[in-house]
């Protein structure tokens, strides 16, 4: 499905995932998971992007983070073109095995419009619930 990049923090192109790992992971139909980012010092939740058993290999063995462009499908790593870093500080599984939460280090915006996080200036109009007391 993905095509290889090769470049710095990549690894060879040989190696696959910890099948240990793999074997934990739910794909949808395209093989896809979810990966949430969030700030790490924060709990800031910045983005949301997509990612393979390729692009999770990568990410956690090269301490930055990539994903899977479902459109141009290609693999990218944050940072390369915009100069808007991501180093991971940790990386978790969800209990069904089809989200991830990268915590990272994030440097300039996580948006690639340029906002602070992809929700920002996004909020939509919600009922505010409450709890009994």
């Amino acid at each position: 499905m993905a095509t290889s990049l090769n470049g710095p923090d990549q690894g060879p192109e040989s190696q696959e995932l910890d099948p240990a790992i793999a074997a934990r992971l739910k794909h949808d139909a395209n093989g896809l998971f979810a990966a949430i980012v969030q700030q790490y010092d924060t709990g800031k939740v910045l983005m949301l992007g997509w990612m393979d058993d390729e692009a999770l290999r990568r990410t956690l063995t090269s301490g930055r983070v990539t994903f899977y462009s479902r459109s141009r499908q290609e693999y990218w790593r944050k940072g390369d073109t915009s100069g808007h870093f991501q180093f991971v500080k940790s990386a978790a599984l969800d209990c069904d095995g089809d989200a991830l939460l990268l915590q990272v280090d994030q440097v300039g915006a996580a948006c690639h419009t340029g906002t602070e996080t992809c929700f920002t200036g996004r909020e939509l109009p919600a009922v505010i619930g409450h709890r009994d007391a």
